[in-house]
């Protein structure tokens, strides 16, 4: 196996800087303008983590592929970092959305729309009654506080590097063992490790561990890890997940955001999971601000018994804009005609041709790389075993290579998404763009080893 150079390394980025500013004279001026009246120049602080000296500007997106305001287009693998997953404006949300927009965008009235859409989620994932938000940040807050009103109990359990949005009893992470509250969390009204218990992924003892303590009122868990690259459960996993927490009156939250990529029912469906709550966000109104979160019979009869008339609209839960008419227009036209299984058969297939590029190119440069796939979603990480947890996913995380390897892309016309090695497939990605994708990959690899 080879080892990066790590002088090397950074000369070549210096090298892919200096085209990337030299090719983009329009970006480098908004960029410019906007520091005046934006914080850092982005409308997001997390925009400033594009590899670029700045991210480029977008002058318009369609299908797979988007172009900057410097003309320069892009094959789109981040896909809004799974918010454009069904592609950059299909045409049947637009249709929806014009058509919705003349007749109202939000009203605090419930639409057929609304109806149609928490039927299509029964369909798909199993569970009988829904609710919609506007983020899933917002839905697996709302989910986490209904467990908590459920139970009576104060804690919820996560897995170590997590991601569930901007959750607050989230941010918490593992360090030699001892819990802590995780690097780069902005005041935290209170230090997570009053709220919050944190283990492994695929380590049942330890969940067991945690939860015999009948403080913890649910777990939140992606069904697969997503965030900190792709963590796969071991077999039998949920099986043994979804024992434990029935055994100690635990409820299971299961975010399906990221991980709708293993099918049109995400890997609640395709798994045959038994969750408590689920929540599904990003690409569910095709680019539109939404979200959903359903939960069991059992949930809901619990939800109605404590239900106070007078005091629901101050429990914490909601938002005035929350099952707008608009994003349910949007949610009814994707789910029905976008995110489809049709589409999903052509989509997975890409990931899978992804994969294997990536692949062959590690293996023909004897990189200690790796890459893992999870239906239409793929990423490579730096390291040459696959990961089973949170911390061997974290650990394997090179950010100094993991910026050269995007702005190399960037530069040659590939969008990664900024955060980690991510690629996913739209309905209309094809096979010239993983092709693109490989050569690019194996370009830079190859100037890496040398």
């Amino acid at each position: 196996m080879r080892s990066i150079d790590r002088a090397r390394l950074q000369s070549l980025m210096g090298r892919e800087q200096h085209k990337f500013v030299s090719d983009r004279p329009k970006s480098a001026a908004l960029f410019e303008r906007a520091r005046k009246s934006l914080l850092g120049g982005v409308p997001m602080n997390w925009m400033a983590k594009w590899a670029g000296a700045f991210p480029p500007f977008v002058r318009e997106a369609r299908g797979a592929e988007f172009f900057d305001v410097d003309g320069h287009r892009y094959i789109d693998f981040c896909l809004g970092d799974t918010g454009a997953m069904t592609g950059h404006s299909p045409s049947a949300t637009v249709s929806a959305v014009e058509q919705q927009a003349r007749r109202g965008i939000t009203l605090m009235l419930p639409s057929e729309d609304a109806i149609i859409v928490g039927e299509e989620l029964q369909r798909r994932f199993g569970l009988p009654y829904w609710q919609f938000a506007l983020s899933a940040t917002d839905a697996n807050r709302f989910s986490v506080r209904l467990a908590r009103q459920i139970t009576t109990r104060p804690k919820i359990l996560v897995f170590n590097w997590c991601y569930h949005g901007t959750v607050d009893e989230t941010f918490i992470t593992l360090k030699d063992g001892v819990a802590k509250a995780r690097r780069g969390n902005i005041g935290p009204p209170v230090d997570p490790t009053a709220t919050t218990s944190v283990v492994e992924f695929n380590e049942l003892d330890a969940v067991e561990a945690a939860l015999k303590h009948q403080d913890v009122a649910c777990v939140l868990a992606e069904p697969a890890m997503t965030n900190v690259g792709i963590v796969l459960p071991n077999p039998g996993y949920h099986a043994g997940l979804r024992e434990i927490t029935r055994k100690h009156g635990t409820l299971l939250i299961i975010d399906e955001t990221h991980t709708i990529c293993a099918g049109p029912g995400g890997y609640t469906r395709a798994e045959s999971l038994e969750p408590d709550f689920l929540v599904f966000g990003k690409p569910i109104a095709g680019g539109v601000p939404g979200a959903a979160y359903g939960f069991s019979e059992e949930v809901a009869q619990c939800i109605i018994a404590q239900q106070n008339l007078e005091d629901c609209d101050t429990g914490g839960i909601g938002g005035t804009l929350a099952g707008n008419a608009l994003s349910l227009a949007a949610m009814r036209a994707t789910l029905q005609k976008v995110l489809t299984k049709e589409a999903f058969d052509g989509m997975i297939p890409m990931a899978e041709r992804w994969t294997e590029g990536v692949a062959k190119a590690i293996a023909d440069l004897e990189l200690p790389w790796n890459v893992t796939r999870l239906g239409c979603r793929a990423e490579y990480l730096f390291a040459p075993d696959t990961p089973r947890n949170g911390t061997e996913a974290h650990d394997a995380m090179d950010f100094e290579l993991e910026r050269f390897m995007h702005l190399y892309a960037m530069n040659r016309g590939i969008l990664l998404t900024p955060f980690h090695n991510m690629a996913l497939m739209s309905p209309v990605t094809a096979k010239d763009d993983i092709d693109q994708h490989t050569k690019v990959f194996r370009d830079a690899a190859r100037e890496l080893v040398g």
